[in-house]
């Protein structure tokens, strides 16, 4: 009778554990926030580009990305941005939210220092606002980690001696809480 007693304790406890790892695993799909660095702007061009997405549910997310310029020699035409974005995902299995392919409508705020293509004339200031569109790809792990590939484009709609046309697109890492 006692070995049978602890059999079962033993297969209950193997049993219970197990579906508590279950539920970690599956905890980190249940997160709602994600905080982003854009790994290109920050190695290529010192510029550093945060993003915070909020999982709404699992087809859709917003947030906001922020992206400030350290270069003096204006290599790239941004200096600062402001970029609140939606997300529409369409993965094929919908066991995890907010990952695989999606496309995405965003707003942006930009100023920066601008000359036109084949120019001789000194950069010149500008704000501006625009909107666009992009495509991308998210991966999550068990973990949280998160490596996102974003791009696309935009047209600008205000201001004067700006670009006309917006490039927006980065290779992002990040974790998600």
């Amino acid at each position: 009778m006692r070995n049978i007693l602890i059999i079962t304790v033993l297969f209950a406890s193997v049993f219970g554990f197990a579906q508590e790892k279950e539920k970690d695993k599956a905890s980190v799909f249940n997160r709602k926030h994600e905080l982003k660095v854009g790994a290109i702007h920050l190695l290529g061009a010192s510029t550093l580009e945060g993003t915070y997405e909020y999982i709404y549910s699992k087809d859709f997310t917003y947030g906001t990305s922020l992206l400030l310029s350290f270069d003096n020699k204006n290599y790239y035409d941004e200096e600062f941005s402001i970029t609140p974005f939606a997300r529409f995902y369409f993965q094929e299995t919908k066991e995890y939210g907010a990952q695989g392919f999606f496309v995405e409508g965003f707003g942006k705020f930009l100023s920066g220092k601008y000359s036109p293509l084949f120019s001789s004339d000194t950069p010149k200031s500008y704000s501006a606002a625009a909107l666009g569109l992009c495509l991308g790809k998210k991966w999550t792990n068990s973990s949280g980690f998160v490596f996102e590939i974003l791009g696309g484009g935009g047209r600008t709609i205000g201001g004067s001696n700006k670009p006309d046309g917006i490039f927006r697109g980065d290779l992002l890492i990040g974790y998600r809480f």
